[in-house]
């Protein structure tokens, strides 16, 4: 269970997510359950890849790669997307940067866990993503 502080417009929220499955989410806010439906998005056309100058990845030795079985690419916690570093039809290799998420101020390098060509991007720059989301696909 992933606990956070939200001040919105004044207003303080405790938002604790309990539970991430496919496209619905426990999660409760000020002591309040609520069953979530997240958005699953149809798949993007690859955009051009972005300039981006080189910035410090994670200190904390959070920029390990984040995968799991068949080659998904998931998210290793909450977060911003900032940058994604491939298009869909890239050749990777296992340990490179695929891409960048902003959590807790940090930017995280997320890295590709095995060789392989990309075959999906699940998600684009500025998207807000949760713990175990699918970011993309190496075939």
């Amino acid at each position: 269970m992933k606990k956070f502080k939200y001040k919105i417009n004044g207003k303080e929220y405790e938002v604790a997510v309990n539970k991430v499955e496919d496209t619905l989410a426990e999660v409760e806010v000020n002591g309040s359950s609520y069953r979530v439906e997240l958005e699953k998005k149809e798949e993007e056309v690859a955009a051009p890849k972005i300039q981006r100058s080189v910035a410090s990845s994670s200190s904390a030795g959070d920029s390990r790669p984040a995968g799991g079985a068949s080659g998904s690419v998931k998210s290793p916690l909450p977060g911003i997307i900032i940058d994604v570093m491939v298009n869909a039809g890239d050749e990777v290799k296992k340990g490179q940067t695929v891409v960048m998420l902003e959590a807790m101020k940090m930017e995280n390098a997320i890295q590709a866990p095995q060789d392989g060509k990309v075959t999906e991007i699940k998600v684009a720059k500025g998207d807000s993503v949760l713990e175990g989301v699918v970011l993309l696909v190496i075939g």
